[in-house]
């Protein structure tokens, strides 16, 4: 019932989603709860935490109980058990007997070097690296879908300014057909004039199957697999934003180094191949155990009662071992060295995951600061372009420029406006991950 109920409210919940546009917030707050991936890793987390609890259960003695209950036969046994009833003496051979024993006992490793100490605090660490690798790969989400999400925005804009340039070519085609009939251009000049428009009608379709192309992998990613209409909300991305003021590289790299899951995840394991060093070393010292049991036995064959043989033949006991190594086929050794190579991995291992978040945020912000330069450039020359090409087009209309230079004009107008487009969300979506980078929620 239980069941039931939760893939009832996972339905509701979905359709609800449906039914609405999905904000930034929501495709990450879906994605934290239904991506596959995410629900692995923490399996993966509970299977760590088990461990390290053996591994603590590990610490204290170990009890048993055991029994074991056998029957025999003595084919050729010729002698047996006599007794003498009303002057009758009576034998009687028991080919057949019943053995039966009992016992309880107990052991604890009380010194082995501490390896068992320390393997309890390698599994702790191991926990923590579990749990750091599913905030690894929610962190790897999260920026992928921010990635699509600001993907899309761009294409919803692109395709605007593809509808606008093929409006405006439907109409010169339209006013080039009139200047055909007049004999003012000639049947050439209307020929390019269409070929402009199906050009327009080219780009819209092509941006408009990327959209759909960009919308599907973010569905995707979002573990969406029914057949529900899906749309992101289109929140106006104002010029602000892609000039808002980057953050400075150092102070990125500085807030990340020390909060970043993979960069915590090289650190812990190189304590783990510290701690493993110390077990491995622990090869070469004695192991102190204390044993213990308790026992009992009883026999169909023995003449007192059952309970009696269980008092008589009850024992106890009561050890201490101590094992000390000697020549252990370089086992010891080889522990040793193998556990010091796997420390200088793990060093070298976080200095490499240190060296790569340094170049992604490197990276992130040459491209911020670049592409926001190219959006403030883009932006002048969008307007500059736009009052060249609306001379151009009047110009036309009067006959005073010829069919290429209007072609020429929109092509620049067209190409200012798509690059002023591309340098703005790309400004935008490297400072929101700069800032994911330093803890901060992205939202756009």
């Amino acid at each position: 019932m239980k069941k039931v109920f939760l893939i009832l409210a996972a339905m509701i919940s979905l359709s609800a989603f449906a039914q609405q546009k999905w904000t930034l917030k929501d495709c990450i707050d879906y994605a934290m709860q239904n991506s596959i991936t995410l629900k692995q890793a923490k399996l993966d987390k509970q299977t760590a935490t088990e461990t390290r609890k053996q591994s603590q259960s590990a610490l204290l003695p170990s009890l048993s109980a055991s029994t074991n209950q056998s029957f025999g036969y003595k084919p050729w046994l010729s002698s047996g058990t006599t007794t003498v009833t009303n002057s009758t003496v009576n034998t009687t051979v028991n080919k057949t007997y019943y053995n039966g024993t009992y016992g309880i006992n107990a052991s604890w490793t009380v010194w082995n070097g501490n390896q068992n100490h320390n393997q309890v605090k390698v599994n702790k660490l191991a926990e923590e690296q579990a749990e750091l690798t599913a905030q690894q790969s929610a962190n790897t989400i999260q920026e992928r879908i921010a990635e699509l999400y600001v993907q899309i925005l761009y294409m919803n804009e692109a395709i605007e300014v593809n509808k606008q340039s093929l409006e405006t070519s439907k109409k010169q085609e339209e006013r080039g057909r009139e200047m055909v009939e007049v004999g003012k251009m000639s049947k050439a000049d209307l020929a390019q004039l269409t070929a402009q428009r199906a050009t327009g009608e080219y780009n819209l379709v092509e941006s408009q199957t990327n959209l759909a192309s960009y919308k599907l992998e973010l569905k995707q990613l979002l573990e969406i697999t029914d057949d529900q209409p899906f749309d992101i909300a289109s929140p106006a991305a104002s010029d602000q934003q892609a000039l808002a003021e980057i953050p400075s590289m150092m102070g990125v790299y500085e807030q990340a180094l020390a909060q970043r899951p993979e960069i915590k995840n090289a650190e812990l394991a190189k304590e783990s191949s510290d701690v493993q060093l110390k077990i491995a070393k622990a090869g070469y010292l004695p192991t102190i155990s204390l044993t213990g049991g308790l026992g009992t036995s009883t026999s169909s064959n023995n003449s007192k009662e059952w309970g009696s043989q269980m008092k008589t033949n009850f024992d106890a006991s009561a050890g201490i071992g101590v094992s000390i190594p000697i020549f252990d086929q370089r086992k010891a050794k080889t522990a040793v060295n193998k556990a010091r190579i796997t420390q200088e991995k793990a060093l070298l291992t976080m200095q490499q995951r240190q060296k790569e978040l340094y170049s992604s945020i490197e990276s992130l912000w040459l491209d911020a600061t670049s592409n926001q330069q190219k959006f403030r450039a883009a932006t002048a020359t969008v307007e500059s372009e736009q009052q060249s090409y609306d001379l151009l087009n009047e110009q036309f209309n009067l006959g005073l420029k010829n069919i290429v230079e209007l072609m020429t004009g929109k092509d620049k107008l067209l190409q200012a406006q798509q690059s002023m487009l591309q340098s703005k969300y790309t400004t935008i979506l490297n400072q929101q991950l700069l800032r994911f980078y330093q803890g901060e929620t992205m939202n756009i």
